[in-house]
């Protein structure tokens, strides 16, 4: 991959034989941006169009872009959906009070998916065949996207993903299947563990979720370790229906210099709980990443024993952690306070290490479109569309991407951005460290380009 260019680099061509430079993927997204900010916040603006399963509205504006959006609303990945849906209302919201999609209104039609395979596959279907949807995005659980996404292949609906797993970039799924928006394991993991081996420790036990997203933990950090000079202790899978964990606690080598730890599910305050049972003060050092607390609030009775250890967070909880405008009104727009909870009941705290890919990729969303000419779900402008997409290179810092600057592989159909690392400290997560976009990009396995549309 090629390093980054400077910001007034010569512009590229897409294979569209569209212009792009760095800047000018987001040239027609911020237009205007400051002037519709305060607006925005306060409600003004255009509203999105919302249907769901429960609830249709009929839109009276002339021709919307229908996005089918498969959330987990239920399920295991409730906790993330309920606010990946909060996020992405909020983002349609912004983009309509800027005039929509190429002039037209964005009519959310929404159906959750369970957070099942099976039942995500059923969830396209309906979104593409009954709805009639342009586009279908949103999904989190790798099982679920793994389980849909050969069916958004077939229908031949461009299918974008705010998953984190490596199933994208890998190449094994097809050219229908983006994830703009969020970093992939693999790059996450590449990112950080130059800076977990050489300050926590080199001798590591793996504790981590016995399916596909932690298996990308297992074998990524496994292959850094190695190349490091470090060495995997023991690799603990942990099934999600599993309950209590002393058993595999006792299982970790007591030459162990780090416990890696990707905990998903409801189980994390009786993990915590029994962890510092079996270890008391004579722990090796700790590093999780904070999936395992999304939505929990870091000053919960029970979480006190990870005062003092570290997280990879995705996007910094706390305010502060990404000092910048662009964040600032990201983080009202959501409402989300400085705590990373609710701004209307604190006691509801945030998935905010992941939830900002929604956003992310709504804007990639409305870039492919308006560069590509897409008009409708014909073959032609699908294609358009997708050439287009895979044509981006630089998606830029700023009210669409507050999370940080990206570069996109559109070979992967995936984005490479920065990861930060902080320490529990008072009940509260301080960054410590932040990467560079370089420090997570890794050697290309696949290419969707060379697929049939």
């Amino acid at each position: 991959m090629t390093k980054r260019k400077n910001e007034n680099s010569e512009a590229e061509t897409n294979k569209s034989g569209m212009a792009i430079t760095r800047r000018a993927a987001l040239t027609g997204t911020l237009a205007g941006v400051g002037a519709l900010a305060g607006a925005a916040l306060i409600g003004g603006g255009t509203g999105p169009l919302i249907k769901s399963a429960r609830a249709h509205t009929g839109g009276s504006a002339d021709r919307p872009i229908k996005l089918g959006f498969q959330v987990h609303r239920t399920g295991i990945g409730a906790a993330y959906g309920r606010w990946y849906e909060r996020t992405t209302v909020a983002a349609v919201k912004l983009i309509n009070s800027m005039g929509g999609i190429a002039g037209r209104p964005i009519e959310l039609v929404i159906e959750d998916d369970g957070t099942d395979p099976k039942r995500g596959a059923e969830v396209v279907e309906k979104l593409a065949t009954k709805h009639n949807v342009e586009f279908i995005f949103g999904t989190l659980f790798s099982h679920v996207v793994i389980g849909s996404a050969p069916r958004a292949g077939e229908l031949k609906i461009p299918y974008f993903v705010v998953s984190e797993g490596y199933h994208v970039a890998s190449g094994m799924l097809n050219r229908y299947v983006f994830q703009p928006g969020i970093t992939d394991v693999r790059s996450q993991i590449t990112a950080i563990s130059s800076w977990v081996l050489g300050n926590l420790g080199k001798n590591v036990a793996m504790i981590y979720p016995d399916y596909a997203f932690g298996y990308n933990h297992r074998d990524y950090f496994s292959a850094a370790a190695k190349a490091q000079g470090g060495k995997i202790s023991v690799l603990l899978p942990i099934p999600p229906t599993e309950t209590s964990y002393t058993k595999y606690f006792a299982r970790i080598p007591s030459d162990t210099e780090v416990i890696y730890h990707v905990m998903v599910g409801p189980g994390v305050l009786t993990f915590v709980k029994e962890m510092g049972e079996h270890f008391g003060s004579k722990r090796p050092k700790i590093f999780g990443f904070l999936d395992s607390l999304e939505a929990v609030d870091m000053a919960s009775p029970g979480l006190e024993y990870l005062e003092g250890t570290h997280f990879w967070e995705g996007m910094p909880r706390y305010a502060g952690g990404i000092d910048t405008p662009h964040e600032r009104f990201y983080r009202q727009a959501v409402g989300v306070n400085d705590a990373g909870a609710s701004i209307q009941n604190p006691k509801d705290v945030s998935t905010y290490s992941h939830m900002f890919g929604c956003w992310e990729t709504l804007f990639f969303i409305k870039d492919a479109v308006e560069q590509s000419g897409y008009q409708d779900r014909s073959p032609k402008d699908v294609a358009r569309l997708i050439e287009t997409s895979e044509g981006f290179q630089w998606l830029n810092e700023g009210i669409a991407h507050p999370q940080g600057a990206k570069k996109f592989d559109g070979r992967l159909h995936q984005c490479f951005g920065p990861q930060f690392i902080s320490k529990v400290e008072n009940a509260k997560l301080r960054v410590v460290h932040r990467t560079s976009i370089e420090d997570g990009l890794y050697a290309p396995e696949a290419n969707y380009t060379k697929q049939s549309l």
